[in-house]
């Protein structure tokens, strides 16, 4: 897997597509600040969990997330709350995580930077 997770394209992925190795896993993690491999049911799922300081602001990046999920064509388990969404990234065909799940939370992480992470200044 190449670094730079978020230009990355998704590719199709078929139900004998392998999950991604310990090693691949672990080497995704080191560029997705803040994510977490998560196991729900027995299977591995990228997640984390955004904060925000009010519920339409939330319920604003859960759609954003929702829009970018409808455009590649996969889609995560979203958990919208006041003041905060928990993203979940996994291929149900699998059952586990595939390289497409890397991509897609990096994309979700360029996706919060670009338009809601508070401002720096």
């Amino acid at each position: 897997m190449t670094s730079l997770l978020s230009e990355k394209t998704c590719t199709a992925c078929r139900g004998d597509s392998p999950p991604l190795a310990s090693e691949e896993i672990q080497q995704a993690l080191t560029e997705l600040t803040g994510w977490s491999l998560e196991s729900v049911a027995n299977i591995d799922q990228f997640a984390k969990t955004y904060k925000f300081n009010n519920f339409v602001n939330a319920l604003a990046f859960t759609n954003a997330v929702g829009n970018l999920a409808e455009e590649y064509g996969h889609h995560p388990a979203l958990l919208t709350e006041w003041g905060k969404v928990k993203v979940s990234w996994w291929t149900h065909k699998i059952k586990g995580v595939h390289e497409n799940d890397a991509i897609m939370a990096a994309k979700t992480e360029q996706l919060f930077s670009a338009r809601f992470a508070p401002d720096k200044s």
